[in-house]
């Protein structure tokens, strides 16, 4: 079993918080995490998959959480009824002030995403997300990305781990879901095949109350948005491409948002950039693994040939950021920047004192100055905020590329292996 980084923070919090709601893809984790859990914590588990406990939960949700309330508990898969909410909220309501850690729910579909989901639960609640296996949760290390970006000074640990290209594309393929680390090509493909059917179909017809032929356009849209990872979303052109309602398109990659197999990432529009942005979301697959699988992609040498290699890549590193996020020292905002004559940014984090610190991804193992030209355009806009310009690279070295104010590093990716 992987130890999670995030363990710590979801312990912490269940002091701090009547409810905490743990969300994240299906086979990232949750369950065995939440299981742990409740064991040192001596919280009664139920999980709603078992279809006796999900029946009682419909049926009469207040009796369902008033028999279970003599004691801190965990419901397992609590998407599968979000009639609880409302129960919920009523034991909550009626705690002792200072009496935390009651409800402790995982989910695999972001329930609580909706206005109207928060609204029933003001100040009651923590919302943690777990994504699949980080590349410092399978190497079993301690380096924290976020937390490397804060600091005053850029420089690498020592004892720099040796990662060469094959390596880093390898991990691409493996993706993080923790029950594919050991198993072989063959097994690997009949489990994601087993996940997209098995499992995605389900839970999207429970989320969307899907009518009609939805397999039919699912099984040719999630392999179109694999290849368009790391690229603007234009809704329109997915649409056009796959001969489907735009309106449709543009619902079913929501739900497939809330299932946490796409993940959008906005545009950074705020102060003086907001002119000069083009407001588009850009779109990432939150397993490469799975992107991979969808796009037919099974070997290192194939990958470093595909023409879908740097987009992957870029989602590769997003991820990262969201995964390090869960346990750094400081919380943030991410976003992506490209303006209207074509600068951008891959990656922009933005600190809670709206500090920016961007990031580009290359899949190459040479950077040049002309690789940070959409950093310096961000800078040049953001002024001040601007704090820190990185170009991720496949290359071994830490190196600089500051002007005065020495403000811009190439950095390798074998970094994430410390």
């Amino acid at each position: 079993m992987y130890l999670r980084k995030s363990e710590p923070l979801l312990k912490e919090l269940l002091k701090d918080f009547r409810i905490l709601y743990l969300t994240g893809p299906r086979q990232a984790g949750k369950t065995t995490l939440a299981r742990k859990i409740a064991v040192d914590l001596d919280m009664e588990y139920v999980s709603l998959d078992e279809q006796t406990a999900l029946a009682s939960a419909k049926r009469d949700p207040h009796g369902f959480i008033e028999s279970l309330a003599n004691k801190p508990m965990v419901l397992d898969e609590f998407q599968y009824a979000p009639q609880l909410v409302k129960a919920i909220k009523l034991v909550s309501d009626q705690l002792p002030p200072n009496e935390r850690g009651r409800f402790f729910l995982t989910g695999s579909a972001d329930i609580f995403s909706s206005a109207k989901t928060q609204e029933a639960l003001p100040g009651h609640m923590a919302r943690v997300e777990l994504y699949p296996l980080s590349v410092t949760e399978k190497q079993t290390g301690d380096f924290n990305l976020i937390d490397f970006l804060l600091r005053e000074k850029i420089v690498l640990p020592e004892n720099p781990p040796q990662v060469d290209r094959e390596q880093l594309v390898q991990a691409m393929i493996d993706g993080g879901y923790p029950e594919l680390q050991d198993k072989g090509p063959r097994s690997r493909q009949i489990w994601f095949q087993s996940y997209l059917r098995g499992r995605l179909f389900k839970d999207f017809e429970s989320i969307y109350a899907a009518k009609g032929d939805y397999h039919t356009k699912l099984e040719s849209l999630i392999p179109y948005l694999a290849g368009l990872s790391g690229n603007l979303l234009k809704y329109a052109n997915i649409a056009n491409d796959l001969a489907q309602n735009d309106k449709v398109v543009k619902s079913y990659i929501e739900v497939l948002e809330w299932m946490f197999i796409v993940k959008r990432i906005h545009p950074y529009v705020k102060n003086r950039a907001k002119r000069q942005t083009i407001g588009m979301s850009k779109l990432h697959m939150v397993d490469t693994g799975l992107a991979c699988h969808l796009l037919g992609i099974k070997k290192k040498q194939q990958l470093l040939k595909s023409p879908f290699y740097g987009g992957l890549l870029e989602s590769f590193v997003v991820m990262e950021c969201f995964k390090h996020l869960a346990w750094a020292e400081e919380s943030m905002n991410i976003y992506h920047f490209r303006d209207k004559r074509k600068n951008e940014v891959d990656i922009v984090l933005e600190q809670e004192d709206h500090r920016l610190i961007g990031i580009e991804v290359k899949a190459s193992n040479t950077v040049r100055d002309t690789d940070f030209k959409g950093l310096k355009k961000f800078a040049e806009i953001t002024g001040e905020q601007f704090k820190l310009g990185i170009v991720f690279y496949t290359g071994a070295r830490l190196l600089s590329f500051g002007d005065e104010s020495n403000r811009y590093f190439a950095v390798p990716l074998s970094l994430l292996w410390f």
